[in-house]
């Protein structure tokens, strides 16, 4: 302690928008399972063709996304990405064991879906009242919407089978996709 005054030196390193990969990200798993859960196409092989595409497309990317946006100081990316690819991830994981035949489909997975999407729909429409706050139109549509297809999800797979709701969610959550890639 000399009486030297300390210094700070702050370095700045820009980086590019972590959302723009987050959102394509999470467009693109969302469409393919989305389009899956309304019916238009899918049979006894489909879990072997979803879980990569899930896992790495959406889950890897968009949770590294999510990491990014930490470094870019944006919370409610970080947050959002962070958790959806989370999601993804397990949900990728989750097709793995099913189309391998480790877990069974049926009652208890229906039932524990239903609360995946439950805890999706509300931290989701928490992100969507942030990001109305923040003024950002695209953000609040594609979580707007993205919470009411994962608030549907959980009421069809609380009550499954429900395919009917089911395809509704489904429809809602691949408007969630359109809004997201035209966000991006």
């Amino acid at each position: 302690q000399d009486g030297t005054p300390y210094t700070t030196t702050v370095f700045l390193q820009p980086i590019a928008a972590p959302s723009i990969l987050g959102l394509f990200g999470f467009s693109g798993a969302t469409l393919i399972v989305a389009a899956h859960m309304a019916g238009w196409y899918g049979g006894s092989k489909t879990d072997l063709y979803v879980f990569p595409f899930a896992a790495f497309f959406s889950g890897l990317a968009q949770f590294m996304a999510g990491m990014w946006s930490y470094r870019a100081r944006d919370g409610l990316a970080t947050a959002m990405h962070g958790m959806w690819g989370a999601f993804w991830l397990a949900y990728g994981i989750l097709q793995l064991l099913l189309a391998t035949h480790v877990l069974a489909t049926g009652g208890t997975l229906d039932h524990a879906l239903g609360f995946w999407f439950i805890a999706l729909a509300a931290i989701t429409f928490s992100g969507m009242l942030g990001a109305l706050l923040e003024g950002n139109g695209g953000v609040v549509a594609v979580l707007g919407t993205l919470a009411a297809g994962s608030a549907v999800a959980a009421i069809a797979f609380l009550t499954s089978p429900n395919v009917g709701t089911e395809h509704w969610a489904g429809w809602i959550l691949v408007v969630s996709a359109a809004l997201a890639w035209y966000t991006a």
